[in-house]
């Protein structure tokens, strides 16, 4: 089976979600359509990626759900997942500890799962406006590794 990887990574907060959304979903039903198999990568933190998984959970319920996982990549195990961890394999298809960002400090854990999440991408989507934060730099690492990227914050209208 020949499996497509795609990684998403955003600004924390989001002024206007709903092109946005639009354009996630544009994006995830040409991806469900015309790939054999599909695997979305998120984390979960904060608004693109809360914008991220109902765009993809709402597509598969639309189109198809037997060609794709909805993939919650943790840098790390928390109380929270612990805590709700049943919810939480509802939601999402799989939920992955990145075994990379896991056993370090936990302030370059998301940095060091972001760029585990580029490195195994066939696309890396990014939803960047600002040349500050996380998600810059990790768009500046896909970059950097000739990754195929595609910044939303320039294809709005």
């Amino acid at each position: 089976m020949n499996i497509f990887t795609v990684s998403f990574f955003g600004h924390r907060m989001i002024d206007r979600p709903f092109p946005i959304e639009q354009q996630l979903e544009k994006l995830i039903r040409e991806l469900l359509t015309e790939k054999e198999y599909v695997e979305f990568l998120v984390g979960r933190d904060g608004e693109f990626d809360q914008l991220v998984s109902s765009s993809v959970r709402r597509c598969k319920r639309a189109i198809r759900d037997d060609n794709s996982a909805l993939v919650w990549v943790m840098p790390y195990e928390t109380a929270e997942y612990r805590d709700n961890e049943d919810a939480f394999h509802n939601y999402y298809d799989e939920v992955e500890v990145c075994g990379a960002s896991a056993g370090g400090h936990f302030k370059g854990a998301h940095q060091k799962r972001n760029r585990e999440m580029v490195d195994r991408s066939d696309l890396a989507v990014f939803f960047v406006e600002r040349e500050t934060g996380g998600a810059y730099q990790t768009m500046r690492y896909a970059e950097k590794n000739g990754k195929t990227i595609i910044n939303l914050a320039y294809e709005q209208e």
